[in-house]
């Protein structure tokens, strides 16, 4: 049975090439099994014929190696760089393939044999305080508004009845130090863009450590 996993992103196929100079030839042999008979790869480039003949040349190069045949290291080496061309060339291939059809490209990279790289899931920043370093400090991230913005910042210790100004950065970060340990403080910011001033946001409480 045939898992089909779907996707909404673009998704990148990755050759695990074998650390160990003895498992190309069976990587590769794997991947050729993969991908014969598979309806998503009607036309390879390289051909499949193409990356076998390189296998067996190769699988041939590595027995001479082993058996001290002089010459046969250079030539095993010749060899595998030249396999792992052919592969590379053929991850090409299964990359066009699953960039036709974002929705099953984790599927269609699988079903060659390869690997879907991974890639880092980044959270959106949403206004938050923290911390600092040292006693009374505290960190201030918030969302970035534009490419070109400012950033305005307050804080209040009295639950918002008065606030008291920081200075404005054009980083969508700031810190402030020199508050009493042990006390509730609340922090808001707004955004300066070309087009004006933003809203103030919502005002985010921390107990100052």
């Amino acid at each position: 049975m045939t898992t089909t996993v779907k996707s909404t992103h673009r998704t990148l196929a990755s050759l695990k090439l074998p650390t160990k100079v003895s498992g190309l030839a069976t990587y590769a042999q794997q991947i050729v099994t993969s991908m014969t008979g598979n309806p998503a790869f009607a036309t390879p480039v390289p051909t499949l014929a193409e990356v076998t003949a390189a296998t067996t040349e190769y699988q041939a190069a590595e027995a001479a190696a082993l058996a001290r045949a002089k010459g046969a290291v250079a030539t095993r080496n010749e060899k595998r760089t030249a396999l792992i061309q052919l592969l590379e060339q053929l991850k090409t291939y299964v990359q066009a393939q699953a960039d036709a059809s974002v929705e099953n490209g984790p599927s269609i990279i699988l079903g060659a044999g390869l690997a879907v790289r991974k890639t880092p899931v980044h959270e959106p920043r949403v206004f938050a305080a923290k911390a600092g370093a040292v006693s009374g400090s505290v960190k201030l991230v918030a969302p970035a508004a534009a490419h070109r913005a400012s950033y305005d910042w307050q804080y209040s210790i009295d639950g918002g009845k008065t606030w008291v100004a920081l200075p404005s950065t054009l980083q969508a970060k700031t810190s402030v130090s020199g508050l009493a340990a042990g006390t509730t403080v609340q922090f808001k910011y707004q955004a300066v863009t070309k087009t004006g001033e933003g809203d103030w946001s919502p005002a985010f409480s921390l107990l100052v450590n």
